[in-house]
């Protein structure tokens, strides 16, 4: 722990919640970067992987990487921070505030943990869209580019629903109201080096926001919060809800 300050939901009743891949790493799911050099991307060339120019080129391999990425979300869990964040949704809105979570990850582990409002700004691993008619839906099997889609019936232009280098990130204009009305702004598990998520906590301290960082360790940004909590996800996120709204 670097700094501590302790908030009350009285205080704090529109909470503004990012989340990003270390929320999820002690679920299994890798995460893209880390000062080791062990994140995803440290392993595999993001141009080759996750650009329009790499799917257009490459369509195959683009697809099986993803289809890798799926099989392994199939077989992970949610873990005790994404639970506590659903518990604290819910506290929230019985005591008439809000939880807005965004979230980088393109997993469902939120919605499955129980949190019934989750903004992907992202995308989402389990769907799939089509290049043509934009037609988006549930897809939990792999993709290949010989499929048809289920909306339009073109074959060759479905890929998955996810944002890739180079692309706009999704739900721009709800994030900007929800942190203009967020009385606390918490980052959970993120680098802190992806934009335009990181610069999010720019933007809540010019609004006069409260920001708090909860880590494994200090991220590229952590000189703009003012609370920080370090620690493994499962062990921090519950401890910070409990100060919020009591035990379980």
């Amino acid at each position: 722990m670097r700094r501590s300050a302790r908030y009350g939901v009285g205080m704090s009743r529109n909470i503004f919640v990012l989340t990003g891949a270390g929320v999820s790493a002690e679920s299994g799911l890798g995460t893209f970067r880390d000062t080791k050099g062990e994140g995803i991307w440290a392993k595999f060339d993001p141009m080759k992987l996750a650009t329009p120019e790499a799917f257009a080129r490459d369509p195959e391999t683009v697809l099986a990487f993803y289809d890798a990425r799926r099989r392994n979300l199939k077989s992970a869990t949610p873990n005790a921070a994404h639970f506590a964040l659903a518990r604290l949704e819910t506290a929230l809105a019985a005591g008439g505030g809000a939880l807005t979570l965004v979230t980088q990850n393109i997993d469902d582990l939120h919605e499955r943990a129980g949190s019934r409002t989750v903004i992907h700004m992202h995308g989402e691993l389990m769907k799939a869209r089509c290049e043509t008619c934009d037609g988006v839906g549930v897809w939990r099997d792999d993709l290949k580019p010989s499929q048809a889609c289920p909306h339009c019936g073109f074959v060759g232009g479905l890929r998955p629903h996810v944002v890739w280098f180079g692309e706009m990130p999704f739900h721009m204009d709800e994030i900007d109201r929800a942190l203009r009305r967020a009385d606390l702004f918490v980052a959970i598990g993120t680098s802190g080096a992806v934009y335009p998520a990181a610069g999010f906590v720019a933007e809540a301290r010019a609004f006069g926001v409260p920001t708090c960082e909860i880590n494994l360790e200090a991220a590229d940004n952590a000189y703009c919060f003012d609370d920080a909590r370090y620690g493994p996800a499962s062990e921090v996120v519950p401890a910070w809800v409990e100060e919020l709204i009591g035990p379980a």
